[in-house]
């Protein structure tokens, strides 16, 4: 399995490095072209001869905020409802942030994060 090694981000890509076992390389390569094939962006893996780089949030622009909302709910094995009644909001606030249609302000993110048991930035 990957260990994940060094993760470098700037405000335009982002850099992500994983260590695996030497004889895995080309079936881990293969599989991470495979991925990102499907998800029909432009990357550039070392040893392949693409030369474009792709970053994250063209990668994988589902997981935004609300997308990292919606996984840690679910991680806490939470409904929209209940996770509301722990941070004092309606249920459909909770709906709205993790569909990108309400802002997470810093200071939500802080009562999310406390009820998600998780760290706010996550959020942001």
């Amino acid at each position: 399995m990957p260990e994940h090694t060094k993760e470098s981000i700037t405000t335009k890509f982002a850099d992500i490095c994983i260590r695996v076992p030497a004889a895995e390389v080309d079936r881990v390569r293969s599989a991470f072209s495979q991925f990102l094939d499907l998800a029909g962006v432009q990357y550039s893996i070392p040893g392949n001869d693409a030369e474009g780089l792709v970053t994250w949030e063209d990668a994988f622009p589902e997981l935004g905020p609300g997308s990292v909302l919606q996984g840690a709910r679910d991680r806490e094995e939470l409904t929209q409802a209940e996770l509301a009644e722990k941070i004092g909001v309606k249920p459909h606030h909770i709906s709205e942030m993790e569909n990108g249609k309400r802002a997470i302000g810093k200071d939500m993110a802080k009562r999310l994060a406390r009820a998600l048991n998780t760290g706010y930035k996550v959020f942001l």
